[in-house]
């Protein structure tokens, strides 16, 4: 297994347990995928690498921006994107995106409707007729898993 693949590995699940457990994802997390992408796309292109993964950093950066703007996503999100797009670079920064919309939209699916039939069920035992609020749903597992597709070999 290559070194990219070692830090999405590590990063992704570092990334994953600490925003289903704390619902944030620290800086430290982010940091360590930009600066292991960083080191990655050196070693493979030597100086030339690390313009290739400032781009992808800004890249994996800017595609989620819209989403944080509108308050659909938190800021730890956007740091980690940018960390993996590091890892990445420009090109593949764009199909993680995707797969990562993609993985979300699936994950966000299941959890509403698993808040939906629990919430049904307590209200039905409670008597009480009106739903609670939802809450925010983490979005570090799809960005993990997003990246994890895009490093799939075609």
């Amino acid at each position: 297994m290559t070194a990219e693949i070692w830090i999405a590995g590590l990063v992704g699940i570092a990334a994953t347990v600490e925003d289903l457990a704390r619902r944030r994802v620290s800086n430290w997390t982010s940091l360590a995928a930009l600066i292991g992408g960083i080191g990655c796309q050196m070693a493979r292109h030597g100086w030339i690498g690390l313009p290739l993964a400032l781009a992808g950093a800004a890249c994996g950066f800017l595609v989620f921006l819209v989403f944080y703007v509108l308050g659909g996503m938190g800021a730890g999100d956007i740091k980690l994107m940018a960390g993996f797009g590091a890892l990445l670079g420009y090109s593949k920064s764009f199909e993680a995106a995707l797969w990562t919309a993609g993985a979300g939209g699936i994950i966000a699916l299941g959890v509403v409707t698993f808040q939906a039939i629990r919430g049904l069920l307590r209200r039905k035992r409670s008597g009480e007729s009106k739903p609670k609020s939802a809450e925010s749903i983490p979005y570090a597992p799809a960005i993990t898993l997003g990246v994890w597709l895009a490093m799939v070999p075609r």
